[in-house]
């Protein structure tokens, strides 16, 4: 289907794109709605407009050198905003596509990372635990298995709370304790390891994300890889 009415899906897709670019969601929500109104489906808003349109904007945000986190959060908070407004005007509600724990290591406060890489996720049918700021690996693993995650993804911004007992290395340790190492899968992300593309190893992560736009596709790779082993 090309057209809902008299309203042409490119179309949507660009004013969206628009939208989304110039961090303007009441713009954004307007157009996901006269589309609903126009007959195009939920479903095809979503796989059609939105979740592209979230791809493309948060590969040339990061691409440019005078993008802001403001346009990160606002891009991710947006999709996600939609993305839940639509989804129970699913014909079928799509399957989830995994579960995710996400947080900041112990010691560290910075949050806002976090959130862009929480909203992408949920934009993209997964169900994500946020366990929030200075989170201990005991808390991490506590809220893992509690929800069935098959992803821990631990977050960090300077260098001590990255390497330090508490950060990654300390999930690690948890999770080898209890036997869930290969069930659960440990992801790493923040401004240490964009400096050092070996680092997420020796704070034995399973891998790292440059930015919300390759999350996405590290989580689909790792929640593949945790399925296999179940």
């Amino acid at each position: 289907m090309n057209r809902g009415g008299n309203v042409d899906i490119s179309t949507v897709n660009q004013g969206y794109c628009d939208a989304v670019m110039d961090t303007d969601r009441e713009s954004a929500l307007h157009i996901i709605d006269v589309a609903m109104e126009s007959g195009i489906a939920a479903e095809q808003l979503v796989f059609d407009v939105v979740l592209p349109a979230l791809d493309h904007m948060l590969h040339v945000i990061a691409a440019r050198d005078d993008a802001t986190l403001a346009q990160h959060f606002m891009t991710a908070r947006v999709s996600e905003e939609v993305v839940e407004a639509l989804l129970p005007k699913f014909r079928q509600r799509p399957s989830c596509s995994g579960v995710v724990v996400l947080g900041t290591a112990r010691g560290d406060f910075h949050g806002l990372g976090k959130k862009i890489v929480a909203g992408t996720l949920r934009a993209h049918m997964y169900t994500v635990h946020d366990a929030g700021l200075n989170v201990s690996p005991l808390q991490f693993v506590d809220l893992a298995a509690e929800t069935g995650a098959t992803v821990i993804g631990v977050s960090s911004m300077m260098m001590h709370t990255t390497v330090g007992d508490e950060g990654p290395l300390g999930v690690r340790a948890e999770l080898t304790r209890r036997g869930l190492d290969k069930r659960i899968r440990l992801i790493v992300d923040g401004a240490p390891y964009r400096f050092d593309d070996t680092l997420y190893r020796r704070v034995s992560a399973d891998a790292f994300a440059q930015d919300a736009f390759s999350a996405v596709a590290v989580v689909s790779a790792l929640c593949a890889r945790g399925e296999h082993h179940a």
